[in-house]
């Protein structure tokens, strides 16, 4: 017996992250999949994505960059996938597959997949064919599958969004309430339903037509330890943890940050227009103030809050990924809302910092903080997951 997933979302990101930790996984043995893949926008540029994923044969994956400092490529055909489906056409497909079928669940909806739609208010959501938006679909889905039994599911949202678990099931069970359905339902929405929060980090930087993308070497997928949870595979770039917030924490004060800083540098000091990560750090003048800002104010940032070994780790392979041969991250694009960015990743390393006690004096990221003042109380919590 294998355990079916659906998924929400047809994102090159899933592709060579989620689903080829699942190819991965059944070709090692492991009783998973096959996974169905559910086009939520019902955008027609992307009809084409969905009838390939059913193609059979699979599609590419190639991992190329640096791993352990050696250039590497590789290339995978992914075979986890089985079908392609449309929200807007297969609406009937879809609900039998996740009431009959369904094990896990996984989602990747972009930016605003969790925005909520007119149409979905007061109850409209629950006749819709389909629903509005996803957090409608899902509560319509999961109503179905209440209303035949109510059999355990577990949801493994993928969205960049800080708690994406608790933010999509508050959603549903709002509009569960909102619609006045019955309390039975609610509860089980509670205890028969595992919904919990997760971080997903690798870039993935172009497709493959129709289907497939080109991704670096590192991935991470941290998955928050809830009871009942059940994994869709075990594989090495999938943790499950107690907490999220040391993972976030990493991402956001080393990656992240590491980013805002040389998009400031860039903007500062009018370097040229194209300019990539890879780009930059070829300057030795540069790559030294990186250097020096992770090893004198930020690894010692975490060391006050006991992090101090694996942010020593995670700026090793920040670093990598920054010199990623084959990845041409533009300098422009991280640059996009560079002040709440600042806000997001600096102030708020220096209030965790400070929160912590004792802590390093930190002086080339308070100037940094300093040119862009927060309008806002500093954030304790990690809210940007942005790979820019």
């Amino acid at each position: 017996m294998t355990r079916r997933v659906v998924q929400f979302g047809t994102s090159r990101f899933l592709q060579a992250h989620a689903d080829l930790f699942i190819h991965e996984a059944r070709e090692a043995g492991q009783a998973v999949g096959p996974v169905a893949v559910v086009q939520t926008s019902g955008s027609p540029s992307r009809a084409g994505r969905v009838a390939a994923f059913g193609a059979p044969g699979g599609y590419p994956v190639v991992i190329r960059g640096l791993e352990n400092g050696r250039a590497i490529e590789r290339r995978v055909t992914v075979t986890s996938i089985d079908r392609g489906l449309s929200a807007t056409t297969d609406w009937d497909a879809v609900t039998a597959l996740f009431v009959d079928e369904a094990e896990i669940v996984l989602s990747n909806t972009g930016d605003t997949g969790y925005a909520l739609a007119a149409a979905d208010r007061g109850g409209g959501w629950i006749a819709a064919a389909p629903p509005a938006s996803f957090p409608a679909k899902l509560a319509q889905l999961l109503y179905r599958r209440w209303q035949a039994g109510g059999r355990p599911l577990t949801v493994l949202p993928c969205e960049l969004i800080h708690r994406n678990g608790r933010v999509l099931q508050g959603l549903v069970l709002d509009l569960a309430r909102e619609a006045g359905l019955p309390d039975a339902f609610l509860a089980w929405l509670r205890e028969g339903v595992v919904v919990t929060d997760t971080l997903v980090d690798r870039i993935v930087s172009e497709p493959i037509e129709p289907v497939g993308a080109v991704a670096e070497p590192y991935a991470l997928w941290a998955i928050e330890r809830r009871p009942g949870l059940v994994l869709p595979c075990t594989h090495p770039c999938i943790t499950l943890t107690d907490d999220l917030e040391p993972y976030e924490r990493l991402k956001l004060h080393i990656l992240n940050l590491g980013h805002t800083v040389l998009a400031e540098i860039w903007q500062r000091e009018g370097r040229p227009a194209g300019e990539t990560v890879r780009e930059i750090l070829a300057d030795p003048a540069i790559r030294a103030r990186l250097d020096a800002l992770y090893r004198d104010e930020v690894v010692p940032g975490f060391s006050a809050r006991g992090m101090a070994e694996e942010a020593r780790s995670y700026v090793a392979a920040t670093l990598e990924r920054f010199l990623n041969p084959t990845l041409d991250h533009r300098l422009a694009d991280i640059a996009q809302n560079h002040a709440q960015k600042v806000e997001r990743r600096v102030h708020a390393f220096l209030a965790w910092v400070e929160e912590g006690g004792a802590g390093p004096a930190c002086p080339s990221l308070r100037a940094l903080a300093a040119a862009y003042p927060s309008a806002s109380p500093p954030l304790h919590s990690p809210k940007d997951q942005d790979s820019r």
